[in-house]
């Protein structure tokens, strides 16, 4: 035993503790309210050190898996010192602080400590959460005696601890001292499971992970008192499921909860394991993991994820396939094996072709619902060029390869493509054909020569020509040769000529099985002919009847043939005597003349005959008339008759009578020489 002093007074401690749990006592925990004394191995209660004060009671708990229970040791009764207290206080008021259990069942009240006062009649107050206010009666103190009992049991996970007030008064409610603070601390008991936050964890590591990697942590939270074994949690794994290749394969650090990999980097391989997800069971136990602690317990799921530790190999070294010339598209589909996720980059392919497409006719893309490689004619192929068609393709991952793997033989492979022969449509060159020619050429007359060739060189076939659209029915083709001529006469002024173009399509069909055919364009630019005769605009000219006062009108000349047989035009006076007595023409420009009233008219509409005549090769002319009204002016304002026209004298009505029948023969005589010159 060790010596303690209390009060100035060593003497020798030799208290021994009595506890029974009726199974042997095994495992007990002893707590002693004072941190300077334990109870030893043999039960005794004996101090750490030489103390040399302490409190005048101790309290004890003793727990085991079986019991749990409380014991007061009063030291003045120990040492006898009767009622003399170990405090060197100046207040009379003595209070301890007191401990008491959670969880304590009845019978209450139970006695937790006692507050005494060293002289005179005095009556015990208690106030302060606890006692008079909420949670109001769980402490109550004996008036007389200063003994202090809880009421009912309590839950250290709500209140940890109570400050509560004591003093005394006399008999007539007078405070006699006081009040002083009365510290009561709630005892843990071990009464709350390790609980996980989630119910299922999961996490990853890399496959191929060196040992000891890191994969996740787990955590569970005890609500029991953290500074005792009640809250010391340890982590154990109890299950893997599967248990191949081996039943340990993660470890867990029992005190922070790490989940690192115990298998080696190379067993830890996606491509090999029995599944790419094993699952753990963790059990998360209190009281540092004794067999009498409290567990709680979670999933834990761990997948191996995937890198690119295996390269994507073609299944056959050799493909072929076969294809029409002239068409597109995918010819045939390249499989490939991989390994690897087919969730990643490491599994996903992306195809090249690496030899033998120079012109780049084609084309290959990842099928991304199998991997496949799609391989397609973009630009058409010609048999007759080159018939078959040797293609070699290389094929990898979205993702690199890891440093130590590397693309081998497997990762390409040969496409023989096979051209097959089709029967094409002869081509016309060149496409379009232009060609000039004169309008108004005598009907038969050559306008050009088509040529067609069949691009199948390899069979012998003749070629037919047909006209396939004609607007205006002008051409006829020669169905073997191919020579276009005309079949009526061009006009240039036709509605079917466009900026002097004349457009037309022609089909040339071979004899191949089935035949083929194909189209060609001509195009004829006309050059222009004098062939139109010119006319005098506008119809009707106004002008005053004094014939000094706006008494000149002006018209113009239009040709619907080209420069130049077309302007400059000449406008003169028709061939009627004494015309000139009344009427004047005067050139204005190349295409507009002026008519001047000589003399006052009345007013009156006249018939003004006049000549226009072009400037073409032959020249062409054209007797006309034009409506003069004679109008009276007055301030700028013309008021015009609406009568009948006259002509302009008697002499001048015989006139015109004699030039219409001048102007009728040579219109025939013009009509005559004009179709002599096509014939």
């Amino acid at each position: 035993s060790d010596l303690v002093d209390l009060a100035g007074v060593t003497r020798k401690v030799e208290e021994v503790i009595e506890f029974d749990d009726c199974a042997g006592n095994k495992d007990v925990t002893f707590e002693v309210s004072d941190p300077n004394f334990h109870v030893d191995r043999n039960l005794n209660l004996a101090p750490h050190r030489d103390t040399m004060n302490s409190a005048a009671v101790l309290f004890i708990r003793g727990v085991s898996a079986h019991a749990d229970d409380m014991a007061q040791v009063d030291f003045r009764d120990i040492l006898g010192l009767g009622h003399t207290l170990p405090y060197r206080s100046k207040r009379s008021l003595l209070v301890p602080p007191m401990i008491v259990t959670e969880n304590q069942r009845a019978p209450f009240p139970r006695l937790i400590g006692r507050v005494t006062q060293k002289s005179g009649n005095h009556i015990f107050r208690l106030k302060g959460p606890g006692a008079d206010q909420d949670p109001k009666g769980l402490f109550i103190i004996d008036i007389d005696t200063g003994e202090v009992s809880v009421s009912r049991s309590l839950d250290r996970e709500a209140i940890a601890s109570y400050e509560l007030e004591v003093s005394t008064t006399d008999f007539t409610g007078n405070v006699v001292d006081g009040p002083t603070l009365l510290q009561i601390t709630v005892i843990d008991q071990n009464d709350n499971r390790p609980i996980f936050r989630e119910t299922r964890y999961t996490g990853e590591v890399l496959e191929g992970s060196p040992t000891g990697t890191t994969v996740m942590t787990m955590t569970a939270f005890d609500a029991d008192d953290p500074a005792t074994d009640n809250a010391a949690l340890r982590y154990n794994i109890v299950r893997q499921s599967p248990d191949k290749p081996s039943p340990n394969m993660f470890y867990i650090d029992a005190e922070r909860g790490d989940i690192v990999t115990v298998i080696s980097p190379t067993l830890l391989d996606r491509e090999t394991l029995p599944t790419t997800t094993y699952e753990l069971e963790i059990v998360a136990k209190d009281m540092a993991g004794s067999e009498v602690g409290l567990t709680g317990t979670t999933t834990a799921t761990i997948t191996i994820t995937d890198k690119n530790d295996h390269a994507p190999e073609f299944t056959h070294p050799l493909f072929e396939a076969s294809v029409n010339e002239g068409s597109t598209g995918v010819v045939v589909n390249l499989t490939v094996d991989d390994r690897d996720d087919p969730a990643t980059g490491a599994w996903r392919a992306i195809y090249s072709i690496i030899n033998g497409d120079p012109t780049q006719s084609f084309e290959i893309q990842t099928n991304p619902d199998n991997n496949e490689g799609m391989l397609s004619v973009v630009k058409p192929l010609d048999y007759e060029a080159t018939a078959f068609h040797t293609l070699l393709i290389k094929v990898e991952n979205e993702d690199p390869l890891v440093p130590d793997v590397g693309y081998g033989p497997s990762s390409t492979a040969t496409v023989h493509v096979t051209v097959m022969d089709t029967n094409e449509g002869p081509v016309f060159f060149p496409d379009p054909l232009t060609v000039t020619r004169m309008e108004n050429i005598p009907v038969g007359s050559f306008v050009a020569s088509l040529n067609a060739t069949d691009p199948d060189i390899l069979e012998i076939q003749s070629i037919r020509y047909a006209v396939l659209r004609d607007p205006a029915g002008w051409l006829s083709v020669n169905p073997v040769k191919g020579t276009v001529n005309t079949s009526a006469s061009l006009d240039r002024e036709s509605p079917y000529v466009h900026e002097n173009k004349y457009t037309a399509v022609f089909i040339a069909t071979d004899n191949g099985s089935p035949p083929a055919t194909g189209t060609g364009t001509l195009v004829i630019n006309l050059e222009d002919y004098n062939d139109n005769v010119p006319y005098v605009v506008p119809s009707v000219a106004q002008v005053c009847e004094d014939a000094h006062d706006m008494n000149v009108a002006i018209v113009g000349g239009r040709d619907r043939d080209l420069p130049p047989n077309g302007a400059p035009f000449k406008i003169e006076l028709g061939k009627q005597p004494g015309l000139d007595k009344t009427w004047k023409v005067t050139r204005v420009n190349s295409t507009h003349s002026q008519i001047m009233l000589l003399h006052s008219l009345k007013k009156a509409n006249y018939q003004l005959p006049l000549l226009i005549t072009d400037s073409g090769v032959p020249p062409l002319s054209n007797n006309t008339e034009v409506k003069v009204r004679v109008c009276v002016c007055k301030k700028n304002k013309m008021f015009c008759s609406s009568a009948q026209s006259h002509r302009t004298t008697l002499l001048g009505l015989i006139a015109t009578l004699l030039l219409s029948l001048l102007c009728k023969y040579h219109g025939n005589h013009n009509t005559q020489q004009r179709q002599q010159r096509r014939t």
